[in-house]
């Protein structure tokens, strides 16, 4: 009797924890892994065109910079205690001396080591190629590029507890580098093909445990975007990849609805408490689950990385806007200002220009306490140096408002404020129109130019509003005390990443131009406040 009942018992025993280890396997199309519980922090952690993501921790700081295409300053450096709250702190690349040739920044890796800060990234403007810079203080300044010959797009660094370090972009060439000055050691050796999918890019180096991890973004940066991974024993391989690839990704019954898409691009990190952390982009569609006009954004998630195993990441591989995973002590930045009173001789560092501006047509002193735009021929529609200066739109819902005063001489001369992606822009602007000011909302969108109908307008300052309602954008103006009144909508989908290409979000912001010639009428700004609604 007592065999039998021992006998049972230890069947019941070898049951449960079968059963057991099966739901502990990853599963992609699980449920998400915290379920019911309080809300910690919300992803994104850095709202807005934000992407390619990497970071470092020195001591219990920790340091992450984004990509940054065609506006200027480039890669956006930001600081934080807890790895969900950040704070902008500077930029690499502030100087026009650093690259003359202008910029179009690709995904950018930050790393420390022995005191001294690298970010090493691609330009593809003027076919400038791969290059680092250096600091000793990661807000800047930062030194000069030093390029270097490696393919590809996307380059990482990599040092082993030999001193040696080492150089991988997206081509998973591995060379050995002296950065010192940038020379190459030895020839490049491909020690990794991928697991298939498109457009690889973002890889990254990992040791622990004494193996040598190799993660990088593949399927293109779209809806199948996903995180792989390998490893080897040796830095120069063979790699074996993890049987559960992908690590991250949201191509999966588990994700359809949890309002990110598009992850991937990550960068993994351990904290000061020794836990594991990844940080990634990832977008949040409008209300047709199509399109995307915030751009790729900065998420976070946990990560579980056990002895001599894989890195698994939230559970599940999906990530949600709500997490509810336990964090560092939450050490939040005070709030920034929503209004610019223009007060200052230099702008906020939320504010940009598309490739470096003419300073000439761009001054916070000739006027103090205004911003003055001088308009050149050039407009917002070429991508290249116009008179313009903006910030990220990070809000579905939002209200950015200004007060303008311009007196146009020509038809020709217009500014105003726009709201602007990958060349195609929305304006509400100021012009004249047989003599008479008027106010107008233009939507330009590749060749396809729409005009409103004139608003007239009174002597004196005018105050332009525009509004966001997730779908839809709303363009008002007011003069004096009377009420703001709308003069036009816009579908939001029409300045969608998936409607006017590449790899960018909306800016809103500040613009004039002479539409060809040169204006000699001065725009001057009084203030900009942009507020989530």
């Amino acid at each position: 009797m007592k065999t039998t009942l021992l006998l049972f018992l230890l069947i019941l025993a070898i049951t449960s924890f079968s059963q057991n280890t099966i739901n502990k396997r990853h599963n992609p199309f699980a449920a998400p892994p915290f379920p019911n519980e309080k809300v910690t922090f919300q992803n994104p952690i850095i709202p807005g065109f934000h992407s390619d993501p990497s970071v470092c921790r020195v001591g219990d700081d920790y340091y992450l910079i984004t990509s940054t295409f065609e506006y200027f300053p480039g890669v956006p450096v930001f600081h934080s205690k807890d790895l969900v709250n950040w704070e902008q702190i500077g930029y690499c690349i502030n100087r026009k001396e650093q690259l003359p040739q202008g910029i179009n920044i690709f995904a950018a890796t930050i790393r420390h080591h022995e005191g001294l800060f690298y970010m090493i990234t691609t330009n593809l403007k003027g076919r400038s190629g791969n290059f680092y810079v250096t600091a000793t203080n990661p807000a800047g300044p930062w030194s000069d590029p030093v390029f270097i010959d490696v393919p590809g797009i996307d380059p990482d660094l990599f040092w082993d507890e030999d001193g040696k370090s080492y150089v991988i972009s997206s081509e998973f060439l591995l060379y050995e580098i002296d950065l010192k000055n940038g020379k190459l050691l030895t020839e490049g050796k491909k020690v990794w093909y991928g697991t298939g999918g498109r457009y690889a890019e973002g890889p990254h180096i990992y040791k622990k445990d004494g193996f040598y991890y190799l993660m990088a973004a593949e399927g293109g940066t779209e809806e199948a975007h996903s995180e792989t991974i390998a490893r080897s024993n040796n830095i120069w391989g063979p790699y074996t990849e993890n049987p559960a690839n992908p690590i991250l990704t949201h191509v999966t019954a588990a994700a359809q609805g949890f309002g990110i898409g598009g992850t991937g691009h990550a960068d993994i990190i351990q904290a000061h408490d020794n836990s594991w952390w990844m940080v990634f982009h990832g977008y949040r569609n409008i209300s047709d689950k199509v399109h995307h006009i915030l751009g790729r954004e900065t998420c976070l998630a946990p990560v579980v990385w056990p002895k001599n195993g894989w890195p698994v990441i939230n559970g599940n591989g999906t990530v949600t806007e709500n997490m509810t995973c336990e964090t560092l002590p939450l050490k939040p930045f005070p709030a920034k200002p929503a209004k610019t009173e223009f007060d200052e001789k230099t702008l906020g560092l939320e504010w940009n220009y598309i490739q470096y501006p003419v300073e000439s047509n761009i001054s916070l002193t000739e006027r103090p306490g205004f911003l003055r735009l001088k308009g050149a021929p050039e407009t917002i529609s070429t991508a290249n140096t116009s008179t313009f200066t903006g910030r990220r739109l990070t809000d579905f819902y939002f209200t950015a408002t200004t007060r303008l005063e311009f007196n146009p001489k020509k038809e020709n001369e217009e500014a105003g404020m726009v709201l602007v992606n990958n060349g195609s822009h929305f304006d509400l602007l100021v012009k004249q129109k047989n003599g008479k000011r008027v106010a107008v909302v233009k939507l330009q969108f590749g060749r396809t130019i729409y005009t409103s109908k004139e608003f007239a307008l009174k002597p004196g300052p005018v105050d332009l509003k525009i509004t966001g309602d997730k779908t839809t954008f709303t363009f008002w103006v007011a003069q004096g005390d009377n009420e703001f009144k709308a003069i036009e909508t816009a579908d939001a989908k029409f300045l969608a990443t998936e409607t006017v290409g590449f790899f960018t979000g909306v800016y809103v912001g500040l613009y004039a131009t002479g539409n060809g010639e040169p204006s000699k009428a001065f725009a001057d700004f009084d203030w900009f406040e942009y507020a989530k609604k």
